[in-house]
């Protein structure tokens, strides 16, 4: 049969950098052709966090980031598509999130919600030739949905079963979970902080970028007055359907948490307590919204051995395992998930689930931007 191809591409909340993924859809079962990562750099990491807080000069500020990320990504697509040989010609559109630099959902406080990413798909479009698939998130705000998690289409086709109740836990700068019942209708939410509090606290102490396996974290101690405190975040209480990011959870609030104890705290003490708050956050979705299903991690926290100990401990029904289980390496899934979301869009089949993002109706996600 012949390929049916498309390139899916990536970044998250942590603003890390870029994933891509070439994905053929040829068959029932979505099969990775290459992938690769792209750190950011350093001066393009430091625009995108100063964009996720509001300061004077945004707008200039934005205008330039969008289209130096929409060079980075364009610059990504192909790199993999030389690597893997495949001519841009054999490309069906490329699917791109885009890096999202604010986002105020209903619930958030705001008269007219909205969900802003960046990374100018005209551009991405005119530097590979390559349709491009991109501002997924806006018809589903539109329709009086969060925006977000969009993933969760995309874990039920690939990772639904029908004998097994399953979550997908994806860990990312924020967590989201996807409960999949082998008979019922899929949900899911964004359970709070993932990896972005513990990457921004060790790279203020540390000055590396994540903690590598949660090894810094495992030097520390829980500090249980801390944590009850970072545990009154009003989010955790809000009902679903619910979405968030740096908005919520940023190191300004953690300080601001950390002033509340009045004490001196070793920074590594800090860091378990972060690892335990994404943990505990994290398995209290899973068992309020799907008890007893086998719990999946993907994204980067799947990389983290002392996080997945903690979701363990707190999840003892039944085995974690990760993506790489049921066939998807735990790096390549969201990536993999805009690819098929771009399919989707030339399909003009929807991509959003309006029982995770509580949009009014399903929807065609994503506007198409010709070469």
């Amino acid at each position: 049969m012949k390929p049916y191809l498309f390139v899916g591409v990536m970044s998250g909340t942590s603003a890390d950098g870029i994933d891509v993924a070439l994905v053929d859809f040829s068959q029932a079962t979505p099969a990775l052709v290459g992938s690769e990562s792209h750190a950011y750099p350093n001066h393009i990491r430091e625009q995108v966090l100063g964009l996720c807080t509001p300061a004077n000069n945004e707008i200039d500020s934005l205008g330039q980031l969008d289209v130096e990320l929409g060079k980075l990504y364009a610059h990504a697509v192909n790199s993999l598509l030389a690597n893997t040989q495949t001519p841009a010609a054999q490309i069906q559109a490329i699917g791109c999130h885009g890096q999202t630099v604010r986002h105020r959902p209903l619930g958030s406080g705001y008269a007219s919600p909205f969900s802003l990413q960046i990374g100018d798909p005209n551009t991405i479009a005119a530097l590979t030739g390559i349709a491009t698939v991109a501002d997924f998130r806006r018809k589903d705000v539109a329709l009086g949905g969060q925006g977000a998690p969009l993933v969760p289409a995309f874990h039920a086709a690939v990772f639904g079963s029908t004998t097994t109740d399953r979550c997908i836990a994806n860990i990312g700068g924020i967590a989201n979970i996807t409960c999949l019942p082998a008979n019922g209708h899929i949900t899911g939410y964004d359970t709070g902080p993932g990896n972005a509090l513990m990457d921004a606290w060790i790279e203020a102490n540390q000055g590396t970028k994540y903690d590598a396996g949660g090894a810094w974290a495992q030097t520390g101690k829980l500090n249980q007055p801390l944590l009850d405190i970072l545990l009154q975040h009003p989010y955790f209480a809000q009902p679903a359907p619910k979405s968030t990011g740096r908005e919520d959870f940023n190191m300004a609030w953690l300080q601001a948490c950390l002033n509340q104890t009045n004490l001196p705290l070793p920074p590594e003490d800090v860091q378990a307590t972060l690892t335990e708050l994404t943990a505990i956050s994290l398995t209290e979705g899973v068992k309020q919204s799907c008890p007893n299903a086998e719990l999946v991690i993907c994204g980067g926290g799947a990389f983290n051995t002392v996080l997945l100990e903690r979701i363990q401990h707190h999840y003892p029904q039944k085995p974690t395992v990760t993506s790489q289980q049921l066939g998807i390496a735990p790096t390549w899934v969201e990536a993999m998930a805009f690819a098929w979301l771009a399919m989707r869009r030339l399909e003009n089949l929807p991509g959003n689930v309006p029982a995770v993002t509580g949009a009014s109706r399903e929807a065609v996600l994503g506007g198409v931007y010709t070469p």
